[in-house]
């Protein structure tokens, strides 16, 4: 399992109650609701900024997305997709600042647990 992992912003000039509608209730349907692209994701996440204290992570970002997939070939798959670059790219330049996203691959995480020094 991999995870697509980026931090967002929205456009310059969109106010933050357009930004979250547009993500979730436009952005996301196109995503899951297309079986061409939704074929490759094994989950899809739109995290939000916490709105309880404004120092709670790096200024300008309004939220995280994750996308869950099989492999790095799924998410090759998922970019090449015709319905991709049909759909979804011209969406996110309606009301993603694209040029500040920062985004990365992950693999599935080591976690370990706290035990005595030796």
């Amino acid at each position: 399992m991999i995870k697509l992992v980026a931090f967002v912003k929205r456009k310059p000039g969109m106010s933050e109650d357009e930004f979250y509608d547009h993500w979730l209730n436009v952005h996301g349907p196109l995503i899951v609701g297309t079986p061409e692209l939704s074929r490759h994701i094994v989950r899809y996440e739109q995290l939000r900024r916490t709105t309880a204290a404004p120092w709670m992570g790096t200024a300008g970002y309004d939220g995280v997305t994750i996308q869950w997939m099989e492999s790095p070939e799924a998410f090759e798959a998922f970019v090449s997709e015709p319905k991709y670059a049909e759909l979804v790219a011209p969406d996110e330049a309606r009301f993603i600042d694209t040029e500040s996203i920062v985004w990365m691959i992950t693999e599935e995480p080591v976690v370990t647990k706290p035990g005595p020094a030796t």
